[in-house]
């Protein structure tokens, strides 16, 4: 299925990306966002594409192997990703008003062990790996150590239930951290916001058949809210009739993404937090005086 609007709401400062990488199969979002998080599903599909409307991951034809013959599967998820990520990020997209505008950032899911290291070299050998972020999901619960708590170390970005670490070790690849629970709370917030008030979340398109299959991945897991060690935490779980969430992880990563770029909810502090600076011993020692 491939799923197309060619205008982006006049308010969008911002295009974001996801890609979900699964073996058979990459599903990817895009998104478009104002500065207070009103956001706009502006298009999304597989790759490689399905041509069905309704379809599920085991019941998919048209898989990466088909698209890749010969290849390994790292092989073939590298070729997909190369494939899809030439198509998207070097596209421009039109905005009402006439401003073109192209993909701020793309996050990739780098979850799945089989394919963390080639999702790591391709962000590092992509011509668009000053757009490409490795993403790697964290089910935080309520007995989990909150990402607020987890200490800082120098060269760190953090912001709103996402942290960028400084890298050390063989990848040496920048990668984000995400608390997945917070993340699907906050994105269904947003689909529940009234349609043009603030904050609000919206497909495109008048058909909602046309989002028949998006609204099952959207709706394939239920909250639990649980309490231990003095916190309330939303605990997501997957729905045994709908196996596949595949575009409710794009739309979080999108969202993550947008946050990453600047975009904040008013009220909510999402803008990272940088370091703060080196005090000398000097100066601590005038503050004693």
């Amino acid at each position: 299925m491939a799923t197309h609007v060619s205008i982006i709401p006049l308010g969008c400062n911002h295009l974001t990306m996801f890609i979900d990488v699964q073996q058979k199969v990459l599903f990817w979002m895009l998104c478009g966002w104002e500065e207070n998080f009103t956001g706009y599903v502006v298009d999304y599909g597989t790759w490689p594409e399905q041509k069905r409307a309704y379809y599920t991951l085991r019941d998919i034809r048209s898989t990466i192997s088909r698209a890749a013959p010969g290849a390994g599967l790292e092989g073939q998820i590298y070729a997909g990703l190369d494939i899809l990520t030439a198509e998207k990020l070097a596209a421009t997209y039109r905005r009402d008003d006439g401003a073109e505008m192209r993909i701020d950032r793309c996050l990739i899911d780098a979850n799945w062990g089989q394919s963390t290291d080639v999702v790591y070299q391709f962000c590092r050998q992509s011509q668009y790996a000053g757009l490409l972020l490795p993403s790697h999901g964290r089910y935080v619960g309520a007995s989990s150590i909150p990402f607020s708590e987890y200490r800082r170390k120098r060269g760190d970005r953090v912001g709103l239930h996402w942290r960028i670490p400084n890298t050390v070790g063989k990848r040496q690849v920048r990668h984000a951290l995400i608390d997945t629970n917070y993340w699907k709370t906050f994105v269904h917030a947003r689909l529940s916001v009234a349609m043009g008030d603030p904050g609000c979340l919206s497909l495109f398109g008048r058909d909602d058949k046309t989002h028949r299959l998006l609204a099952d991945h959207l709706t394939a897991e239920y909250r639990v809210k649980s309490q231990a060690q003095g916190r309330t935490v939303d605990e997501w779980k997957l729905r045994a009739t709908r196996p596949d969430n595949h575009w409710l992880d794009c739309l979080v990563g999108c969202a993550v993404a947008a946050s990453i770029q600047g975009v904040s909810l008013p009220g909510v502090e999402s803008r990272s937090v940088q370091s703060r600076p080196r005090m000398k011993l000097s100066d601590m020692q005038q503050r004693r005086f």
